[in-house]
C-alpha cells in the first residue's frame, strides 16, 4: 500500500517540493499528486516583465514532471477536511454542459502550497478599478490596458516594497512616453542600505518616475487616486502591490491558522495541530532567525520546500530530521531589464551596507530567476539517494479511518 502524498499548489514551493519528495523516496512506496489549476508552470518573480508586453518561454508541468513519478491533477481546490483527510478538486469542465467535474482526492500527507494572491487591504474601489500582477491573468489584463494607452497618460503603482518597485521601474523602462508613479506608504527604499537606497532614487530619477513617498492611498477611482490627506493624484491605470493575502481555504478548516489565514508550523514546516499537514511558503507562518517570521517572498518559499521535503521523507524513512535554518543572504531587485540591486542581508533580512548595482546586479537577478525555474523544471537531475518507507501501524482515535503509514 503506497503512502498517498497530495500536494496543494504548483508555484515555485509546491513544485520544488513535490520534485525534490520525488527524488528521495522509492516511487513503489509513495503516490504523489500534485494538484494545480493552471496547466503550466508560473514564474511569478516575472509578472512585471509580462505586463509590459515581453512573452515568457512555457513550461508545460505534463513535460517538467514526465518520469518524476509525480501525478498532476489539473483543478481547483475548493473544499479541504483535513479532519477526514480529504481534498475536494473541481477540474476544468470536459462535456456539453461547462460544468466541472469533482472529485475528492485522500491523502496521508498533505503538502499545502496554495500560496497567495493580491490583497486590496479593504480600501475602495481597488477590487474595481486596480489592475495585480501577483498572477498570470492579472499580469496580463494589465498588458492589455496598458497596451492601450496614449502617449502622456498616467500609471501609479501602490506599495513600495520589491513587487511596487520592480512593476514601476519595468513600466518605466518599456513605456518612457507614460507618465508612471509610485505611491507608497513609507520612503522609497528605506529598507535598503545607504547605497542601495542611492542608486534606487538615481534608477528612478533616470526613468522619469514620480514618487509620492509616505502617502496611504484611501481610495481608487476610475481616473484617480484618493490620499489620505485628501489629494487626488491622477491615474489612467492603478497598479496595486500593497501587500498579499494568503489562500482562503485554510482558515476555513480546524488547522490552527493565523489571523490572516496562514498556518502555524513548527521549524520542519509541519502544521502545529495536525502533524499528517505540512505548510510551505507564503502559505505559512515560519518563523526564521531571530525567531521572525518570513517574508511573503520566493526567497523564503524555496527555502521552506526543501525543509519540507526533507523532513517528509525523514519520517517516513526513519532518517534524520533537518536542522539547516531557513535564512537570508540577499534581496534581488530588478529595476527593468538593464538595471538591477542585490541588497546583501543578515540571515534575519536586515540590510548590511554591502550592495551591488547596475548591469551586473541585472545580470545576478536573471541568473537566480533562471535558477529557480530550472530547479522545478528539472527535478530529478539534482543528485539524491531515494530511501525506502519504513511502515508501521499507526494507532488513531476510534471513528478514524485505519491506515497503514510510517
Amino acid at each position: 500500500m503506497q503512502h498517498r502524498i497530495v500536494v496543494l499548489g504548483a508555484g515555485y514551493t509546491g513544485a520544488t517540493a513535490a520534485g525534490r519528495i520525488a527524488r528521495r523516496l522509492h516511487r513503489e512506496d509513495v503516490a504523489i499528486t500534485l494538484v494545480n489549476a493552471e496547466p503550466d508552470f508560473v514564474e511569478r518573480v516575472r509578472m512585471h516583465q509580462l505586463a509590459v508586453g515581453q512573452d515568457l518561454a512555457p513550461r508545460p508541468f505534463g513535460e517538467m514532471f514526465a518520469g518524476t513519478g509525480v501525478a498532476l491533477k489539473q483543478g481547483k481546490v475548493t473544499a479541504l477536511d483535513v479532519d477526514r483527510r480529504t481534498v475536494t478538486v473541481a477540474a476544468p469542465a470536459t462535456d456539453a454542459t461547462g460544468e466541472p467535474t469533482k472529485e475528492v482526492l485522500e491523502y496521508d500527507t498533505l503538502v499545502y502550497a496554495l500560496g497567495s494572491g493580491w490583497n486590496d487591504q479593504g480600501v475602495p474601489g481597488t477590487a474595481e478599478h486596480a489592475h495585480e500582477i501577483a498572477s498570470r491573468p492579472g499580469a496580463l489584463r494589465l498588458r492589455e490596458r496598458l497596451a492601450g494607452l496614449a502617449a502622456g497618460e498616467s500609471v501609479v503603482v501602490v506599495g513600495g516594497g520589491l513587487t511596487g518597485v520592480e512593476a514601476a521601474t519595468e513600466i518605466a523602462e518599456a513605456r518612457p512616453d507614460l507618465d508612471v508613479a509610485l505611491a507608497a506608504r513609507g520612503g522609497l527604499g528605506d529598507w535598503l542600505s545607504d547605497k542601495g537606497g542611492r542608486h534606487l532614487r538615481e534608477v528612478f530619477g533616470r526613468l522619469g518616475i514620480t514618487v509620492h513617498e509616505h502617502t496611504a492611498v484611501t481610495a481608487v477611482e476610475a481616473g484617480h487616486l484618493t490620499t489620505a490627506d485628501g489629494t487626488a493624484i491622477p491615474a489612467a491605470v492603478t497598479v496595486w502591490t500593497a501587500g498579499f493575502a494568503v489562500h482562503p481555504i485554510a482558515q476555513a478548516t480546524s488547522l490552527e491558522v493565523t489571523g490572516t489565514g496562514q498556518i502555524v508550523v513548527d521549524r520542519t514546516m509541519r502544521s502545529v495541530s495536525h502533524p499528517d499537514v505540512y505548510a510551505i511558503g507564503d502559505a505559512a507562518l515560519a518563523m526564521g532567525p531571530g525567531d521572525k517570521p518570513l517574508r511573503m517572498s520566493c526567497a523564503s518559499g524555496v527555502p521552506t520546500a526543501w525543509q519540507a521535503a526533507d523532513a517528509i521523507a525523514a519520517r517516513l524513512t526513519g532518517g534524520k530530521l533537518p536542522t539547516v535554518p531557513v535564512r537570508y543572504f540577499n534581496q534581488c531587485i530588478s529595476l527593468g531589464r538593464k538595471d538591477g540591486l542585490i541588497q546583501y542581508v543578515t540571515a534575519d533580512d536586515r540590510a548590511v551596507s554591502a550592495a551591488l548595482t547596475g548591469r551586473l546586479a541585472a545580470l545576478y537577478k536573471e541568473i537566480i530567476c533562471k535558477g529557480a525555474a530550472w530547479g522545478v523544471a528539472h527535478p530529478l537531475l539534482v543528485p539524491a539517494r531515494r530511501r525506502r518507507v519504513v511502515r508501521e501501524t499507526v494507532v488513531v482515535p476510534e471513528g478514524s479511518p485505519v491506515r497503514t503509514a510510517a
